[in-house]
């Protein structure tokens, strides 16, 4: 049976492997993403694109109405927008605090709200029974190092997640997070990584390898199937063992 899905942040990395994966299957896909040149270059056969900034409850207000009259109910929500602001303009001035705030702003806008907003803009229209809502955190959200207002921005996914399950439950909807490790070909890490922090980062798994957008893709794809209809509320972690679930 074909399955309407959303991806937000669907044009690269993760999301995009995930529109490949669940184009295959032959759902109905839709990708939301600020940037209208990437979504519509990302290449997934058969996908309709929506450009918002999901951290404007007004875009997303817009956005919520185009997936009304495009899908109706939604099967499957992902949620792969973010990053660390490191990609943000500069903005304000020299003052060190304005700075630090502006960081730690920046980070739980592109990490939180723009979840948080979209998930509440469709969760009326979610299927009921069946409804499938995955949130992307990261290995950061356990270890509170390096990007600290990353770490605590995707951090905040995982409280808010186990609300909305207890919430949606009843209706025959799970909510789930994925919390993936080191991924290479992402804009995340970008090209600007140096080979010793690539090789520290592949030392810390089990497996000796950096993890893919496809073996995310993989992950969030099976919580959406039917064999994971009874898992919800869980954070699953996809890292190759560089950090132990808990």
């Amino acid at each position: 049976m074909t399955r309407n899905v959303v991806i937000s942040g669907g044009g690269t990395g993760i999301g995009l492997a995930a529109a490949r994966m669940f184009a295959a299957d032959g759902d109905q896909v839709l990708l939301i993403g600020r940037r209208r040149e990437v979504l519509e270059r990302a290449g997934v056969p058969g996908a309709l694109t929506f450009a918002a900034d999901l951290a404007d409850p007004e875009a997303v207000g817009s956005a919520a109405a185009f997936v009304g009259r495009e899908f109706g109910a939604v099967d499957v929500l992902i949620h792969s927008a973010g990053g660390n602001g490191l990609l943000e303009p500069p903005v304000g001035g020299d003052d060190p605090l304005d700075a630090v705030a502006r960081h730690w702003t920046v980070n739980f806008r592109l990490n939180v709200l723009t979840a948080v907003l979209l998930t509440e803009a469709l969760k009326h229209r979610l299927a009921e029974p069946g409804g499938r809502v995955l949130f992307l955190s990261s290995i950061a959200a356990y270890r509170g190092s390096g990007q600290v207002a990353y770490a605590a921005a995707k951090a905040g996914l995982h409280p808010y997640a186990h609300a909305l399950a207890r919430e949606l439950g009843p209706h025959g909807i799970t909510v789930n997070v994925v919390a993936p490790g080191y991924v290479e070909d992402t804009a995340f890490f970008g090209d600007g990584m140096d080979e010793e922090r690539r090789a520290r980062l592949i030392a810390e798994t089990l497996d000796k390898r950096a993890g893919t957008p496809g073996d995310i893709a993989a992950t969030l794809h099976w919580l959406a199937s039917p064999g994971a209809a009874h898992i919800t509320s869980q954070i699953i972690q996809v890292n190759g063992g560089a950090e132990r679930g808990h």
